[in-house]
């Protein structure tokens, strides 16, 4: 290739990598206001985030489109193809975790009105936490290449399962003391749910890093920090 042809390729790739921050930024704070609408019980918070999600939306269109179009102007091989490949996916991944923050501030507004048993969602701020440092490490890990920072936001999905089995006992406990809070918790068990796939969405993130700068896959089967699962819940 020319100089001016691999310069236009270093531009296609980088311009792909900063689209793949914006929209990581962007998830990390839908998240971070999902959360937040939800412990506060502000409505007004989590209805601005709902429309957040439409950015996140043209972002991953955006990101399809252009890696489209630089394999078939490039037909990249190796490291290179496997960059496009990562960029593909991961705009996927944070995509999803807009979506599962929209639901999040979707349950924010129906319950706002409600707060019927405010300590429950003590458990899910501990969710929060352990989630959103999911989502943070590894976004740095994507964007240092860091092989070992995204292991180990691999290996602390167990961690969040952990956490989410903790929570569904506690909500189970909330309903069984008093049946008015059967709705309210049954909204909370949506919402622990919706964090928990967002660290399985970290986890597929740190997959796909370890993916791009190896050219190696993790093992199939994941940590697992969970004795039972509410997934019979078909949340």
């Amino acid at each position: 290739m020319s100089d001016h042809i691999v310069r236009a390729y270093d531009k296609e790739l980088d311009l792909l990598g900063r689209k793949i921050a914006e929209m990581g930024g962007i998830a990390e704070k839908m998240l971070a206001d999902a959360m937040d609408a939800l412990i506060d019980f502000d409505a007004d918070l989590a209805r601005k985030t709902v429309l957040v999600d439409a950015r996140l939306d043209l972002l991953q269109r955006e990101i399809e489109e252009n890696a489209i179009m630089t394999i078939a102007r490039r037909q990249p091989m190796a490291v290179d193809l496997r960059d496009i490949v990562a960029a593909i996916r991961i705009s996927a991944d944070l995509e999803r975790v807009g979506d599962l923050a929209k639901n999040i501030a979707k349950r924010a507004i129906i319950i706002a009105a409600e707060a019927r048993v405010p300590r429950a969602i003590i458990g899910l701020k501990s969710m929060h936490e352990s989630a959103a440092l999911s989502l943070k490490d590894v976004l740095d890990a994507y964007a240092h290449r860091d092989v070992e920072r995204a292991r180990s936001v691999w290996t602390r999905d167990a961690e969040l399962d952990a956490l989410e089995d903790s929570v569904f006992r506690d909500l189970l406990t909330f309903m069984m003391e008093d049946p008015r809070n059967i709705s309210f918790c049954t909204h909370l068990l949506f919402c622990s749910k919706n964090i928990e796939r967002i660290g399985d969405h970290a986890t597929n993130i740190a997959e796909t890093v370890v993916y791009l700068v190896t050219g190696e896959a993790l093992p199939m089967d994941r940590p697992k920090g969970r004795s039972f699962s509410s997934e019979s819940l078909s949340i």
